[in-house]
């Protein structure tokens, strides 16, 4: 039998599941099969965060372009976790009609969302310069550090930020700002607090959708790892705390049961209704941000909020 033990992977699964509590990456969502269940899930009609973040990026477009103030030497704009790009290319469009010297760097740990990315959109806008980067946030943004030629703007959008604690957001952020130079600057996506019950069934849709989601991380463990986990053996329950302003999701054990790792050649026993911690979702108010900002050591340049105000993009600068 062969054992893995170098494999990152495996061991982050097996150090989640060796836990107690159990936790599981969210990272590891995002297979050929999660990113398409993901993209389901922005269609939903519960999951209101993407029809807010279009709304801003549509409005504000023009003046996002402005305030980002690209230079003459041209710029990069590099996107953390690119997906499918629908709410890029509003601003790529908009780069494209004013003739900006821009070349668009997506970067993500799923290869082949990346490559789907670039295929529709070049067959969608003739001539968009696209260069694909392929692996872990800081590690690629230190060697992008190093030209101080070409001014870069983050994109990381989707609420993405909010998979992090406020503690880990505000260390995110301040990472990000040390690997870029003065006058880079980044736009952020953050989801913010809001009724409750709106909060909650985005992550509870009533088509199971985002069930589906969570328990997919388990069915690619069976694949990649030769696990047994039997997924109707476990429910999905997601949980909001109105006075943190946090989301969690839990994958949980409907009874006792053991499940066998093959390939790393473990066995994970479950108590009935133990829980697996899948994922967070943090939402933010925009007193929390101008903190996280300022220990970031971030210039908040304008914040772009929709109509509903349940969404908030910050232009940040360096």
């Amino acid at each position: 039998m062969d054992v893995i033990t170098n494999n990152t992977f495996s061991k982050e699964i097996l150090d989640g599941l060796s836990q107690c509590p159990k936790t599981l990456p969210s990272k590891y969502f995002y297979d050929e099969i999660g990113d398409k269940l993901f993209q389901d899930i922005m269609a939903m009609p519960e999951y209101y965060l993407t029809r807010a973040e279009l709304e801003i990026l549509e409005k504000f477009k023009a003046n996002i372009i402005k305030n980002a103030n690209p230079n003459n030497n041209g710029f990069d704009l590099l996107e953390l976790g690119a997906g499918d790009g629908m709410k890029t290319k509003i601003l790529l469009k908009e780069l494209l009609n004013k003739n900006v010297n821009f070349t668009y760097k997506p970067l993500d740990i799923s290869l082949n969302a990346l490559t789907l990315l670039k295929d529709d959109l070049q067959s969608e806008m003739q001539g968009l310069p696209v260069e694909l980067i392929h692996g872990d946030y800081f590690d690629s943004l230190k060697k992008l550090k190093q030209d101080k030629e070409r001014q870069k703007l983050i994109l990381f959008l989707g609420s993405n930020i909010g998979n992090l604690t406020v503690e880990q957001a505000t260390r995110f952020l301040s990472h990000l700002s040390e690997n870029l130079n003065p006058g880079d600057g980044m736009l952020v996506g953050f989801d913010l607090k809001k009724d409750p019950r709106i909060i909650l069934s985005a992550y509870d849709d009533a088509a199971g959708v985002t069930e589906a989601f969570n328990k997919n991380l388990l069915r690619r463990i069976n694949n990649e790892l030769g696990a047994n986990f039997d997924l109707n053996a476990f429910g999905h329950h997601p949980f909001y705390n109105p006075e943190t302003g946090t989301t969690k999701s839990y994958l949980v054990s409907t009874k006792q049961q053991d499940v066998y790792l093959k390939k790393i050649g473990k066995t994970i026993s479950f108590y009935p209704w133990e829980s697996i911690h899948t994922e967070i979702s943090q939402k933010f108010d925009h007193k929390t941000i101008e903190q996280m900002a300022k220990d970031a050591n971030l210039e908040i340049k304008e914040a772009y909020t929709d109509s509903k105000r349940y969404y908030s993009n910050y232009l940040f600068n360096v």
